[in-house]
């Protein structure tokens, strides 16, 4: 009887950072990426137009996106309120999907990082958008984009803001717990091997308070179930910038 050949499979090196959002864009293997507005910002909008605050998301007004990915939601900021807008992404393959999905609209995309400066004017902006973005920077870069954003916004204008949420949250516990990052309340991603950040709900508010107005916060409700974790827990926050 032949020798079997001594084989042993090759291990799939890990990619991090920009080359694994390369990959997930071009070929998903872990997220559901979807090319269909986030439900959580059609909400915002149907809040902002019960205040009365429709000069937010007004036709020809401008919208900042970090974090971009394909440009779903300035799309769908484009289609349904005639908006102007400027995305960012750490993605080349995202930025280049949201181009060709954009094609013939007034919506402009960039790559890069959003802890850097953000290539927009002063007050140019009545709507900036941090959608799960920032929780990937470390606490100075997430202080400068805070700063950023308050700088591209007009008075008046509103951030929406969504992350993941600390608070009875069991996944963040034992992500902490089993690989903690470099500093409190972040953990190194089992997958993707970058650092997250989860805030308390106390800790966030306090943190934009220090340049918005909080007008109301949201937070998700199916973390847990039987007692155990169930999916991640969320919060999402709509700030003011004022006048």
């Amino acid at each position: 009887m032949a020798a079997k050949p001594n084989f042993t499979p090759k291990k799939k090196r890990k990619v991090h950072g920009a080359t694994f959002w390369d990959r997930e864009y071009t070929s998903p293997e872990y997220l559901k990426l979807s090319t269909k507005e986030s439900a959580d910002l059609a909400k915002f909008t149907r809040w902002i137009e019960r205040r009365e605050r429709t000069d937010v998301i007004a036709p020809k007004s401008s919208a900042f996106d970090v974090g971009c990915g394909n440009g779903r939601n300035l799309i769908f900021l484009n289609q349904h309120f005639g908006m102007h807008g400027v995305g960012v992404d750490i993605s080349g393959a995202a930025i280049k999907q949201a181009k060709t999905a954009s094609s013939g609209l007034p919506l402009i995309y960039h790559v890069g990082n959003a802890g850097a400066d953000l290539p927009v004017e002063d007050a140019t902006q009545t709507l900036a958008l941090d959608m799960m973005a920032s929780h990937f920077l470390d606490k100075k870069e997430r202080e400068h984009l805070r700063e950023e954003l308050f700088r591209v916004l007009a008075p008046g204008g509103y951030m929406f803001m969504k992350t993941f949420l600390r608070d009875d949250d069991l996944h963040t516990k034992r992500l902490i717990e089993e690989k903690p990052g470099d500093e409190d309340g972040s953990y190194i991603h089992p997958i993707m091997g970058v650092a997250e950040h989860a805030y308390y709900e106390k800790e966030l508010v306090e943190f934009l308070s220090e340049r918005f107005i909080v007008r109301k916060i949201y937070r998700s409700h199916q973390h847990k179930f039987r007692g155990g974790a169930r999916k991640r827990r969320t919060i999402s926050i709509y700030a003011e910038k004022d006048y």
